[in-house]
């Protein structure tokens, strides 16, 4: 690594100011920093919390994905052999490794289509209006694939992963400016532009050859396999297809990070042991959901609606509930800042994605509008608790 660390220390001329490169500066500075310690610190930035590096920060949330990133891989293959196959019933960890080849050859590719094509975005950007490389797309690259259904096309993860940086966060002033989750972005232009390639039953298979196969996911199923009885009970027929404890451990079709809460949650870990994360937005956040849910669930029976006889813990288990809750909600940027503020923000994201599941039929999954939508409510919700408590200072001194 010295001999490396050398070599790449004695480019920096080259790129230097009067060198030769010198408008491609911050592309080598980025990538210099990246591998090896910087010697600077940053000075502002809506990251600030301590003495971290800002990559080393980003580094400590890539690797809390990492779970979730392993465990869809091999779900992908798992569900690839089920429809080849065409039997529900397939045992789970038999052919392990030729399930997790193929989810490797799947998934890889989106993986590095979304860091190539984003970073390469990143270094134009860089380029043109000579400031430092932002470090925020090393979250986002792994985010993107993560959130979509593994057969999505690769040239619509690069012109999502293209929209949503040059959109969700350049034109706003790049990483720590962005009002809106850059990989929900993505996610979001691929669902309204492309809604086929993003919904339906054969999109979460990998490359289903069975046509009579249905690879409904648990919420898309949810209207048709929940039985006519106007009762809680009558989710039966279809918690018989997805059980509680298949969609806890993630045996389960969605995209291909969201299905495994046991992934989010070694995720949700590391990313609180180390502080990157808030424990008030996830918790909040699923307190949310399950009140929703439960609200969903008293009032449900007679009204018809099949999405209200769902169990209200199982929406914290299917879905990505549990990988927006731990992952995109606790985005530093993008979340309410304040103590409070962050306990409201993540009650109100989790009864919102509820309630869209509950009430849009159309769209079964509603964690990713939820989220975005709240973005945007962000500063508004930080606002009034400043007010609140500038407001009840100013009372406390009318009395002192």
């Amino acid at each position: 690594m010295k001999f490396l660390e050398k070599k790449v220390k004695s480019m920096e001329p080259i790129f230097a100011k009067g060198g030769k490169l010198e408008k491609l500066h911050y592309v080598y500075d980025g990538l210099a920093t990246f591998l090896f310690t910087p010697a600077t610190t940053t000075k502002r930035g809506a990251h600030i919390r301590d003495g971290v590096d800002l990559k080393r920060t980003m580094f400590i949330v890539v690797m809390a994905l990492v779970p979730a990133l392993l465990f869809g891989m091999y779900n992908t293959g798992h569900w690839h052999m089920v429809a080849e196959s065409g039997n529900m019933d397939l045992p789970y960890l038999n052919d392990f490794g030729a399930k997790l080849l193929y989810g490797l050859i799947k998934v890889l590719p989106m993986v590095v289509v979304s860091y190539a094509v984003g970073l390469g975005v990143e270094f134009i950007f860089c380029t043109i209006k000579g400031h430092p490389i932002h470090e925020g797309f090393l979250v986002s690259g792994m985010l993107i694939p993560l959130v979509m259904p593994v057969e999505v096309p690769l040239w619509m993860v690069a012109v999502a992963t293209i929209f949503a940086v040059v959109i969700g966060k350049e034109v706003f002033g790049g990483t720590g400016m962005n009002i809106l989750n850059v990989a929900l972005t993505a996610r979001a232009f691929l669902f309204f532009a492309y809604p086929t390639s993003m919904s339906g039953d054969k999109v979460w298979m990998g490359g289903q050859e069975a046509d009579g196969f249905s690879g409904a996911t648990f919420l898309g199923d949810a209207a048709s396999l929940v039985s006519d009885s106007p009762t809680v009970d009558g989710a039966t027929g279809l918690m018989d297809k997805f059980s509680a404890m298949d969609s806890f451990i993630g045996i389960i079709p969605g995209s291909i990070g969201e299905t495994s809460v046991i992934a989010c949650l070694i995720g949700a870990v590391i990313l609180i042991a180390t502080g990157v994360g808030s424990l008030r937005v996830m918790l909040s956040f699923a307190l949310g959901g399950l009140g929703m849910g439960y609200l969903f669930n008293l009032i449900g029976p007679g009204l018809g609606n099949e999405y209200m006889q769902i169990p209200a813990y199982m929406h914290l288990l299917v879905g990505g509930f549990a990988f927006g809750a731990i992952f995109m909600a606790t985005d530093p940027v993008t979340a309410a800042q304040t103590a409070t503020g962050k306990i409201w923000y993540g009650v109100f994201g989790g009864m919102l994605a509820v309630m869209i599941r509950v009430l849009n039929p159309a769209y079964p999954e509603g964690v990713m509008l939820a989220i975005l939508f709240m973005n945007v409510m962000a500063p508004l919700i930080d606002h009034y608790v400043v007010q609140v408590n500038i407001n009840r200072r100013l009372k406390r001194l009318k009395t002192a």
